[in-house]
Formats: C-alpha cells, structure tokens, sequence
C-alpha cells in the first residue's frame, strides 16, 4: 500500500469515526435512573425515576405518578426547578395539595359526590364539601402505579378495581411519561369491563420563576379559549358556556396573570382568584396548542398542547402559608399556577357537555405535551 494510500485511508476512517460520533449524538436518548424513594404505610416500595437530557431534567414517583421535580433553564442557562412538591415521600403520602400527580379516576369536581349511568346511581366520596374533588378520598394520586421503563421515559399502569371510590368498572390505565429534548410527552390511555366515567389529568404546580420563589402574578398567560364554563359559588358549572369576551377571562391575547385578578368579577370571588375551566378551541382529539406561558424576569416559557375539550387555569388561591414544601420553602397563595388539562367538570351531570363515559371495548387516550423554552419577548 502507497503513502497516498495510506493516507487516503487514514482520512476514511476518521470521517467514518466522526459521522459514527455524530449519529451516536443524534440519536441520543433521555438518560433513565431509578433509586428508592420509601415506603407506604403498607410497607410497599416507592421508586424515584429521574429523565434528563441537556435541557430538562425531570424526577417522578411511582407513587401517584408524582411530578417531583422538574429542571428546567432560563435565558442565561441557569436550571431551577419550576414545580412545587414536597422533598419525601412520607410528605406526599401526609398532605393532600395533589402536587405534581395524576389526578383520576374523575379530575375536577362532581356535584354532590353522585352521577347517574345507565339508569343508576352512583354515590362517590364527598371531600370537597358536598362535592367529590379529583376522585375523592383515595384517588389516582394516592396510590402505587406499577413501572418501567420505555423509550425516554417511564410507563405507569394502575388496575382500578369495580366500586373503587364508588365507581363502576374495574379500569386500567396507564400513563407514559416521556422526555424529548425540551419536551414532557404525557400519554394517557384506559379501558374498562363495565360503563363507567373518566377524567385524567396532571395537576403540577409551576412557577416559572423557580419554586416559590415569589408569586405568579407576573407571568404572561395566553390561553386559546373563547369561553369558560361558569361556576356556582362551590365552584360546580352552572352548565352554561359562556363568552369570554370582555371579561378578565379573555386570555385570547396574552395577560399578566395579576393584572385582572382582582378584578370585581363573580367568578374570581368563587375562586378567590382564576380557578375556572377554558373551554378549548380546538377539536376534541387534535393535538394543539391550548397555553402559553411567558415569564419575563427569566425569560422562562411553557407551552401546553393537547388533545383535550378543556384546560382548568388555577393559580394557587388556596395555598395559604402552611406547607412548607421542597427546600424548606413555605408556599403562600399565588406562588404556582396549575394548567390541568382534561374534560370539563361534573361532566356526568350534565348531558350537554362533551362526555365523560368510557365502555368496555372502547379505549379511552388523551396526550398532553409541554414544551420548556427561554427568551425575550
């Protein structure tokens, strides 16, 4: 072989070693590492997965399907963590704020813990008043989801059993959570052996300013909805839809959070601020964009697209001063808002509303995506 040859050669195997170096880089995976978290009152173990890649890293639980944490950078780099939470387990099995987890069987609220199916009555547990909130008692947030691990996330199953919290149907769901790049990936997915009804959501507590490091009320919110499903006075729709035009709900154009949120608006008095259900513009089942959040001292950015009816806007109007969450920091009201994708609420009791009802040979499947980014506006 000639020096030309040689070095002909030589040449071809490092352009071969660096486009081996390149693809290895592109097709690069979400890093998946899983350590124990506690055990339940039970004495079953909890495992913590954590996801992460160069621009977001994200901790779950098992237990709940809990968001624990997620890091995410501003526009000079700098990762925070922008959920609120508790720091171990024994917190999150002791208090009900519904941080971070999955919220089912039925997100939101049914009136008077009762719905009728089939012709029968259905009586679920009351904890919300005279209402049920998000599943009552023991919901999908307080209980042991089974895991493993898929493409850039993990996969959580959980078999609901017949007369679970008083609903019918043995259900089995599952939730995957997948991490790509900048992007949380939420797929949820359920079938049941009996008619039943069914509403999932997440219910994370962000601040995109890190966790509770002040109040939300600067964030800028643009949200694609041009109605709202007004409430009574213990916050179940009245079963209208109505217009947001010309009310501090019209968050078609972007608003600071706190800057109607005061506002003399009846709706804002039942919520002791914004805890009200958008109405979607967009078709039931299309994946696309329901929120934005921009905020501008970070330059933080969230972008919420799903496939769902509605999105419930909640910004913390009840966190009071009396958790102390993650780092010892003390959560006061407005320090988070919550964008809960899902169905509308007390749905079963109202024929109108896009139904809730999922029948055996049917699946039910939802995504959720958010998108983290940082800039200026």
């Amino acid at each position: 072989m000639t020096e030309t040859m040689r070095a002909n050669r030589s040449d071809w195997v490092a352009i071969f070693a660096s486009l081996v170096i390149l693809t290895t880089m592109l097709q690069a995976k979400t890093n998946i590492t899983k350590q124990p978290f506690g055990h339940t009152v039970d004495g079953t173990a909890v495992d913590l997965y954590t996801l992460a890649d160069d621009k977001v890293e994200l901790r779950i639980t098992n237990y709940g399907g809990i968001i624990v944490s997620l890091r995410a950078p501003d526009r000079n780099g700098k990762f925070d963590d922008i959920v609120l939470g508790y720091d171990s387990l024994d917190k999150y099995i002791a208090k009900t704020a519904y941080f971070g987890a999955i919220i089912g069987r039925y997100a939101n609220r049914i009136a008077h813990g009762s719905f009728q199916l089939d012709g029968k009555t259905y009586s679920i547990p009351k904890n919300d008043g005279d209402n049920t909130l998000h599943g009552g008692i023991v919901g999908f947030d307080k209980v042991v989801w089974t895991a493993h691990e898929i493409k850039n996330g993990i996969e959580l199953t959980y078999v609901s059993k017949d007369g679970d919290q008083g609903f019918p149907g043995a259900l089995t769901t599952t939730v995957r959570y997948a991490l790509d790049g900048n992007a949380l990936r939420i797929e949820y997915s359920a079938t049941t052996d009996k008619d039943t009804v069914l509403n999932l959501t997440n219910h994370s507590y962000f601040n995109l300013l890190g966790q509770a490091k002040g109040e939300v009320l600067g964030h800028v919110v643009k949200i694609n909805a041009s109605r709202i499903t007004p409430v009574d006075a213990t916050l179940i729709p009245t079963g209208e839809l109505k217009s947001v035009e010309g009310t501090p709900f019209d968050f078609r154009t972007p608003h600071a959070i706190g800057e109607r949120i005061d506002a003399n608006d009846e709706q804002l008095h039942f919520g002791l601020g914004y805890d009200e259900n958008f109405v979607l513009d967009h078709p039931e089942g299309q994946l696309a964009e329901a929120a934005e959040v921009y905020e501008p001292t970070t330059g933080r950015i969230l972008k919420v697209l799903t496939t769902e009816t509605a999105v419930q806007f909640y910004t913390g109007n009840h966190l009071d001063g009396s958790i102390t969450g993650k780092d010892g920091r003390v959560y006061k009201p407005r320090f988070a808002f919550c964008l809960e994708t899902e169905h509308y609420p007390d749905s079963p009791n109202h024929p109108s509303f896009p139904s809730t009802e999922l029948k055996p040979g049917q699946k039910f499947h939802s995504v959720t995506v958010y998108e983290f980014s940082a800039g200026s506006r």
